[in-house]
């Protein structure tokens, strides 16, 4: 039965790519920043539905967020996709950096492949279970923000992955890996300090600045790096910081992003960091808020379906290039220096990386080798992955080297590289979530990893009881 569904799900996609690229690139051109991604929300949310697919808009109390439902009953697989773009990123389909618009958002992450991969596995699967006769339910989850508000855990939070038996996820990456790395936890947290303006030379001593405060705090935090675990990272930027340099700041304004391996080591982190910004407030006589935007945990992985999603990859087989996106790639790879390939391709810690510093793009499909490390970035996958097995996989999207968060990322992602991923992916997505949807032992073995994982560890809400999703927070 798994068989024939794989079947009638890789040629659904076959048959159905020039529009499934079409998706892709209208919401790599909508280029929409997190919680405002309406357009690319609303896209994928009307192809699920007219394919079918049960679309409930709107959830979690954020306008972007969805989930399309097909089937039911157990087992009940869920697909995610994202679809935020990053600040400041515009970049044209070209190897080399030239904004679409200067200062616009780009999807600099490949977002726009990552919601259309989810997509058309999803409607793949629902196509294959239909001809197969396969019993069950495929969800696909919309889940916007993952850059700024981690929208996944507004919805863990909201009990919209309730019931699900297992979840897929895909990336674009440099690499075709279903990974075992965990993630970072993280907080995300701005502080607004509030003093009182004065002429800075005629009267300083009537003034109190916030951006005094705002500094202040800024190096009591840099000192604080001395003392907290070696894998954490702190990091911030100055969002307000006064008008010009003859008026005293009477506002001022920092953003915090606080990671650590563990939700409890971010935690505690944080608490210190409350009483920086307290003590920068009583040094500068000004008062401040703090405005919690969101927290995260880390990533639970998953080495069961790790090998499933593995063995789906090497058995659909990663793609082959043209010539025209050979050069493409070519002359990208110009733009990023021996040493940057060198040190990315080391920081990966993949066995024999050094044999890869003479490929340009990477087709080979690796068993997962990073069981046990602590990967350098935090996602919101990782919430979702405390409610069931979970596996965000990657696709060789990008020439080796490339730097996260880069014009480099959104003219691959919008192009013929981009392209090939995405089919690849969508592949694999239908595959594995079959496989899950027709072989119980699987989902068996998964649930009974999941728990080994997390003994001793219960996932509960890193958000506070009042928070809401900052929906709001590009208009400060």
């Amino acid at each position: 039965m798994s068989e024939k569904g794989k079947q009638v799900a890789l040629s659904w996609i076959e048959e159905n790519e020039k529009r499934i690229i079409e998706v892709s690139d209208a919401i790599w051109g909508f280029a929409e920043l997190g919680l405002r991604e309406f357009k690319s929300s609303k896209l994928l949310a009307d192809e699920l539905e007219r394919h079918g697919f049960r679309v409930e808009r709107g959830v979690a109390g954020m306008p972007t967020a969805f989930v399309a439902t097909w089937g039911e009953g157990r087992p009940v697989i869920g697909v995610m996709g994202e679809y935020d773009a990053l600040p400041g990123l515009s970049q044209k389909p070209v190897p080399y950096k030239e904004p679409l618009k200067e200062g616009a958002p780009g999807h600099g992450c490949g977002h726009n492949i990552h919601g259309t991969s989810g997509m058309a596995g999803a409607i793949a699967v629902r196509y294959a279970m239909e001809e197969a006769g396969i019993q069950g339910t495929i969800k696909f989850y919309g889940t916007p923000a993952e850059e700024s508000a981690s929208g996944k855990v507004w919805m863990v939070r909201a009990g919209v992955f309730d019931g699900v038996d297992a979840v897929l996820s895909h990336h674009p990456s440099s690499m075709n890996v279903a990974g075992l790395s965990s993630s970072l936890a993280n907080n995300s947290v701005k502080f607004h300090f509030y003093g009182k303006s004065s002429h800075a030379a005629g009267s300083p001593e009537q003034g109190r600045s916030a951006l005094d405060a705002v500094e202040l705090m800024n190096v009591g935090v840099n000192y604080l790096r001395e003392h907290v675990v070696q894998e954490a990272r702190i990091h911030y930027v100055i969002e307000a910081g006064g008008g010009q340099p003859n008026v005293v700041p009477d506002y001022a304004r920092s953003w915090y992003l606080i990671r650590a391996p563990e939700r409890d080591q971010v935690e505690e982190i944080y608490k210190r960091i409350l009483d920086i910004a307290k003590g920068a407030a009583l040094m500068t006589g000004t008062t401040y808020k703090v405005e919690f935007l969101k927290a995260i945990y880390n990533k639970i992985p998953s080495r069961t379906l790790s090998e499933l999603v593995t063995a789906n990859m090497r058995e659909i087989g990663s793609p082959e290039y043209t010539e025209e996106e050979l050069e493409f790639a070519e002359e990208l790879a110009k733009t990023i220096s021996e040493e940057a390939k060198r040190e990315a391709l080391r920081k990966s810690k993949r066995p024999g990386w050094e044999d890869l510093m003479d490929v340009l793009i990477d087709r080979t499909i690796p068993d997962a080798w990073n069981e046990g490390e602590v990967g350098r970035g935090s996602t919101d996958v990782a919430d979702v992955s405390w409610q069931a097995p979970t596996m965000e996989f990657g696709t060789a999207t990008y020439v080796l080297g490339t730097p996260g968060h880069s014009w480099h990322v959104v003219a691959q992602s919008g192009m013929g590289l981009g392209h090939k991923s995405l089919i690849f992916a969508s592949k694999v997505i239908a595959a594995s979530a079959l496989d899950l949807l027709t072989k119980p032992e699987l989902l068996k073995r998964a649930w009974e990893e999941l728990k080994e994982r997390t003994k001793g560890r219960a996932y509960r809400t890193p958000l506070p009881p009042d928070a809401q999703p900052p929906l709001d927070m590009w208009s400060q």
